[in-house]
C-alpha cells in the first residue's frame, strides 16, 4: 500500500520527475476513530499518530502494523514539533501485537524540512518491506528515501536501499544530483533499529 503525500506525477526517480510538482504533505493525523483498538495501547499519551499502514511486514501471512508517532518537545505540542518514532507491531497466532522494533531515526522531525514544511512526503508498505520518503529544502532541496526489507534468516528488518537527490530549485534539471546505495556495495547488515541516516555507509556486516 502506498500513502504517497505529493502529486501521483512525482515519481522517486526524481532525475525525470516535475521537481516544480513537489508539495508539503498536509499532515499529520490519523482520524483518531479510525485507529485499532488493538494498537492504541502503543500510542503514549499526547502523541499524534502521523501514519498507521497495516501489511504483511514479516512475511508470516498475517497484518502487521507500521506506526510513526510524534511526540512533542515541552509546549510545541500543537505546533506539532516533537520528534517522530516509527515502530513495527508484530501480528501474534492469537491475534494481538507486541512491539517489535522501534526507531527514532528513520522519520524526520515535523520541522526538519526547512521552509518546504514538513519533510515526511512517502509511506509506502507491501510484503516483507516499508519505506519511508522525505523532501524538504529553500533554494537548495533534498530528497531522502530509505527502504528496509525483512530478513526470515535474521527475523528483522534491514536497510535495503537509500536514496537521496540534491538540486537548486532555480535550475532542478541541470544541478540535479542523485545517488543510490544499496548493500552490500555501500554497507551490510543494518537493523532498522540501529539506522542511523547520517551514518550507514561502510556500516554494518557483509
Amino acid at each position: 500500500m502506498i500513502r504517497a503525500m505529493y502529486p501521483a506525477a512525482i515519481v522517486l526517480s526524481c532525475a525525470v520527475a516535475p521537481i516544480g510538482a513537489w508539495a508539503a504533505w498536509a499532515g499529520p493525523g490519523v482520524d483518531e476513530a479510525s485507529i485499532p483498538s488493538q494498537v492504541r495501547p502503543f500510542i503514549p499519551p499526547g502523541a499524534i499518530v502521523v501514519a498507521l499502514e497495516q501489511a504483511d511486514l514479516s512475511l508470516r501471512g498475517m497484518d502487521d502494523v507500521l506506526l510513526i508517532l510524534e511526540t512533542a518537545n515541552g509546549e510545541a505540542a500543537d505546533a506539532g514539533q516533537g520528534t517522530r518514532s516509527l515502530r513495527l507491531l508484530l501480528r501474534q497466532p492469537d491475534g494481538s501485537l507486541r512491539l517489535a522494533k522501534t526507531s527514532d531515526t528513520a522519520v524526520m522531525c515535523r520541522t526538519c524540512g526547512g521552509v518546504m514544511g514538513d519533510p515526511l512526503q512517502r509511506v509506502e508498505v507491501g510484503p516483507g518491506r516499508f519505506t519511508i520518503g522525505h523532501y524538504g529544502g529553500s533554494t537548495l532541496r533534498w530528497t531522502a528515501t530509505y527502504s528496509f526489507g525483512y530478513s526470515r534468516r535474521d527475523q528483522t528488518w534491514q536497510l535495503v536501499k537509500v536514496e537521496s537527490a540534491s538540486f537548486r530549485s532555480t535550475e532542478p534539471e541541470r544541478s540535479m544530483r542523485v545517488r543510490t546505495y544499496r548493500p552490500p556495495r555501500d554497507f551490510g547488515k543494518i537493523d532498522i533499529a540501529d539506522f542511523d541516516p547520517d551514518r550507514f555507509l561502510g556500516v554494518g556486516a557483509k
